[in-house]
């Protein structure tokens, strides 16, 4: 796995979301389970297998999530309103209309919302840049021709 770029404030939601899914996620499942085991005979006991199934994916999620934490570096929120960088809100001219981003890390991303990934096209095409720059980014729907107007 290549080592990603992620902000403190994605590191901390990633740690939240593994410290739930390793203490309070694991004792439900594991108390499940022996609910489960009261009931009979495992072989036919619909509760036991889906009890394991949760136990299996609650498993995995954590070993993605710990194996997610070993590979990143966490960059502070630049505020610096002379480059683009990591956390700065970017307001950009493209086909007469403006429009607002702000730069994320990738498991902070939510694009309906302005919220855009370092790592996608946009994210990259205008990390680095200043204001005033005019920036060419190449998506899935063809090139975007855009102007920066603020940094934030």
């Amino acid at each position: 796995m290549n080592e990603q770029i992620i902000s403190q404030e994605g590191y901390d939601k990633l740690q939240e979301e593994l410290t739930f899914l390793t203490t309070t996620r694991r004792k439900e499942i594991a108390e499940r389970i022996e609910r489960a085991k009261e009931l009979g005979d495992l072989s036919e006991n619909a509760e036991y297998s889906e009890a394991k199934d949760a136990q299996g994916l609650n498993e995995g999620r954590i070993s993605e999530l710990t194996n997610t934490l070993k590979n990143v570096t966490v960059v502070q929120n630049s505020n610096s309103s002379e480059e683009v960088t990591m956390g700065s809100r970017v307001t950009i001219k493209s086909d007469g209309q403006e429009k607002e981003y702000t730069i994320v890390s990738f498991n902070e991303a939510d694009p309906l919302n302005g919220k855009i990934s370092n790592e996608s096209p946009l994210g990259v095409a205008f990390l680095g840049k200043h204001k005033g720059d005019a920036v060419e980014v190449e998506t899935p729907k063809g090139i975007i021709k855009c102007k920066i107007l603020k940094i934030g």
